[in-house]
């Protein structure tokens, strides 16, 4: 400011100036001699001046050519600016702002979820998922219409790897030794979900337990609280087989009730028990994970009059319909899986496979038949138990289907053919549900589960394991087929990962299944015991056996318990029915406690990247959908 008005004046005096040489002449008249005082501003030098300024020059202008040249200059003024001056005081603080609201709590005891948003686990990923949120991502929550959550139930890194080779080797992918660049050889192969453009991991421990169960992996994954092992539906104050810590008050609410309740299309699928902890902990609140029917639960104290999970999912609507008051809900529309004696009575009555060798196929020892109470509950819905039923399913015009193909578990991939009914693949329930549930304009909420890579790895059978694990990798490709990414959210990922392991510098190329080769077309190497060793190893279970061709995991519970090395010299470590050493001896492998991955591809997706806590999962769900704000909507 000073510098300015400093040119100003000076620009005045310098104007008089001209004005008074313009009225110099000759005594004659004659004007030809006159001459015009000329100013010239140029950028002063850091010289002449050192925090800047004008440097201005004057002069008559004795040729008249309008210009101030050089040598026309009569006089110099520098108009240097001042040096900054020194911080004022800061101000006094302006008022504070009015209270935003609470993260995400807009009518939410409405819902009486308030036990999940207060809990830390859930408050700790829902900021972490508001600061992605505010960061560089380029999302929107609530873009996506459907959510689709794959679960490989035992699926760690190492049967990833493992089945991505196995994979390769099915479609005869083949590799020459010395080629180092040769991309065709079978660990250059991808499962579907290898593709997905995000990925990261999952830190899978319980409250209280570094190696966890399914019931309380699930459970946080559909809650966003982590729980105690073998426990879901309530947070981490249950103790497990303890009813008396159960109540209201530490009742956790569920993605898939949630979507219910937001008016989405729900749906279950499991190649287990469809009662089983991973299914289960998406419609049931269970002390303890076992108490798949009225059968299981004691027979005194609170957990006597618990509801059995089987029983919770045929009264899912009913249950949820009365914990909320005026919510008017459809019901699950479409589950599919095993576990049909925990639905009949314990009377060969009620026997869908008949002859049964074991006598009556149900377990349920209160004569309730659950499946007729569902016919009841839904007349125009399916209920159907072999594949004969499921190939005649109209899913243009079928909006309810209850499916239990086995009376325990389905079989494993490898052994479905052998089943006496039949039984439809995992990639063939993922396209039917799909099919039926897309018929809501308001999208739906599917979760599908690969139950049997985690019963295989028990059996210590990784032939079973891996077989399980493609077959589930071509149902996420399924899924990708018959959605877009426009509007789905896909999220492959895993409960927890077993103790199976490879390893031992062995060549490409060389069989993921069979003995240790260092060279390509090399003799199986030895190890310092001289005994050959398998790429792929268990580090406890039930170890060695050897069933040739046998093709069900769990006849391998028929073997003794040999721990250590075995002579395999002679065996066929490639075949369905090898079981691998363990160095453990125990009477079922165990899981493993290492972070498992997560991928994903669709609205959201970019969410699931870096390592998270297994809750976070809730919160990539209620992000891509805004299912807490959907349903409270729908609730008033």
């Amino acid at each position: 400011m000073y510098l300015n008005k400093m040119v100003a004046l000076l620009m005045i005096a310098l104007m008089a100036s001209v004005g008074l040489a313009g009225c110099v002449g000759n005594d004659d008249g004659d004007d030809d001699d006159l001459s015009v005082t000329l100013i010239d501003l140029t950028q002063a030098t850091t010289t002449d001046c050192p925090d800047g300024g004008t440097t201005i020059y004057t002069g008559l202008d004795d040729d008249n050519d309008g210009v101030l040249e050089t040598d026309e200059r009569d006089s110099t003024f520098h108009a240097c600016n001042g040096a900054d001056g020194s911080n004022g005081a800061d101000g006094a603080d302006g008022a504070d702002g009015a209270d935003g609201e609470d993260a995400r709590n807009v009518k939410l005891t409405r819902l009486d979820v308030l036990n999940n948003v207060n809990n830390a686990f859930f408050v700790n990923d829902e900021g972490r998922i508001r600061a992605m949120e505010a960061s560089d991502i380029k999302e929107v929550r609530g873009a996506a219409r459907n959510v689709i959550l794959f679960v490989g139930d035992g699926m760690g890194p190492s049967t990833v790897t493992a089945a991505r080779i196995f994979e390769g080797e099915m479609k005869g992918m083949s590799w020459t030794d010395g080629q180092s660049t040769n991309f065709d050889g079978p660990e250059s192969n991808d499962l579907s979900f290898d593709r997905f453009p995000f990925a990261g991991l999952v830190k899978v421990y319980n409250t209280n337990s570094q190696v966890p169960d399914s019931a309380g992996t699930m459970g946080a994954m559909v809650t966003g609280v982590k729980t105690d092992i073998g426990v879901f539906g309530y947070d981490e104050t249950a103790n497990r087989g303890d009813c008396d810590t159960t109540s209201a008050a530490n009742e956790l609410v569920t993605s898939m009730e949630l979507a219910e309740i937001a008016g989405l299309s729900t749906g279950v699928i499991s190649t287990a028990r469809i009662t089983h902890a991973t299914p289960g902990a998406n419609y049931a609140k269970s002390a303890d994970r076992n108490y798949e029917d009225n059968s299981d639960l004691p027979g005194e104290g609170a957990c006597s009059i618990q509801e059995d999970i089987a029983s919770q999912l045929v009264n899912f609507e009913d249950n949820l319909e009365a914990k909320f008051a005026g919510v008017d809900i459809d019901g699950i529309d479409v589950v599919m899986g095993g576990g049909r004696r925990h639905f009949i009575p314990k009377d060969t009555a009620f026997n869908v496979e008949k002859p049964v060798a074991s006598g009556a196929e149900g377990d349920r020892t209160d004569d309730r038949n659950l499946p007729a109470e569902w016919l009841a509950k839904y007349p125009t819905g399916q209920y159907i138990t072999d594949q004969s039923g499921f190939d005649i399913i109209d899913t243009e015009n079928t909006s309810k289907v209850l499916g239990l193909f086995n009376e325990s578990h389905m079989q494993y991939e490898a052994d479905r053919s052998n089943d006496i009914a039949g039984e439809p693949s995992l990639s063939e329930m993922t396209a039917k549900a799909i099919q039926i549930l897309d018929n809501n304009p308001n999208g739906y909420f599917l979760v599908v589960e690969s139950g049997r890579i985690d019963h295989a790895h028990h059996a210590g059978n990784a032939y079973g394991a891996l077989m399980d694990t493609v077959e589930y990798s071509n149902a996420v490709q399924t899924a990708v087929n018959l959605t877009s990414q426009e509007d789905t959210l896909i999220i492959v990922t895993a409960d927890h990962s077993h103790v199976m392991t490879m390893g031992g510098y062995v060549t490409r190329g060389n069989p993921i299944l069979g003995k240790a080769v260092y060279s390509a077309g090399g003799d199986p190497q030895a190890a310092a015991d001289e005994l050959p060793f398998t790429t792929v190893t268990y580090t406890n279970g039930r170890g060695f056996c050897d069933l040739g061709a046998e093709t069900n995991s769990d006849a391998g519970y028929g073997c003794p318990i040999t721990s250590g090395r075995v002579d395999i010299s002679s065996v066929d470590t490639t075949a369905p029915g090898y079981h691998q050493e363990a160095i453990v001896p125990l009477t079922s492998e165990t899981h493993a406690g290492e972070d498992i991955g997560v991928y994903a591809i669709g609205p959201g997706a970019s969410l699931v990247r870096g390592t998270n806590e297994q809750n976070a999962i809730f919160h990539f769900t209620d992000y891509a959908l805004d299912l807490i704000a959907k349903a409270n909507a729908r609730a008033m």
